[in-house]
């Protein structure tokens, strides 16, 4: 009697104990890793493709994904920001872009942004001559320079004098 009480009670023993691992090995996290397959420059290239269709918020997100590792894509981001009329996201992101890489296209599409919006003359001014000065052959940024001084120098110009009547 005293074996059966002995090997009823090794049995109950063994059977909790098979219960407790199979609980247990169920409830334990499994962590997967996932490696991107794609390189921050391939985001970037399949960002433009999107944006080239149309297709702005796919092409945010690939630029978004690139700018863990690769900080140009700030100025894509930022891009992407300014044609959906986000203009405070888009000078987030250009001078993100500006902080961590230099870009000469990040000071020129920020100065085009306060040119566009008539705000922060002076700063536009001050970025588009930053840079033509980063990459002095470019036209585009000679240009965007020139139209800003322009406008400047008109708003000067008509200033209405005060009490005179339009």
């Amino acid at each position: 009697m005293e074996k059966k009480w002995l090997l009823d009670a090794c049995l109950k023993a063994l059977g909790l104990t098979l219960l407790a691992v199979l609980a247990c090995a169920c409830t334990i996290p499994r962590v997967a890793l996932m490696r991107d397959p794609l390189s921050p420059e391939e985001h970037i290239d399949l960002g433009v493709s999107y944006e080239k269709r149309g297709e702005l918020d796919a092409a945010l997100k690939e630029y978004k994904t690139a700018a863990r590792k690769k900080p140009l894509a700030y100025l894509y981001m930022g891009n992407i920001y300014f044609q959906q009329g986000s203009l405070g996201e888009a000078i987030k992101s250009y001078k993100k872009a500006i902080t961590k890489t230099g870009s000469p296209e990040a000071y020129n599409n920020l100065a085009w942004l306060y040119y566009v919006s008539g705000t922060k003359r002076d700063e536009a001014e001050q970025l588009a001559a930053r840079a033509v000065e980063l990459s002095p052959a470019s036209d585009a940024f000679r240009d965007t320079l020139e139209k800003i001084r322009e406008k400047k120098d008109w708003s000067k110009a008509h200033i209405p004098l005060q009490g005179a009547r339009a």
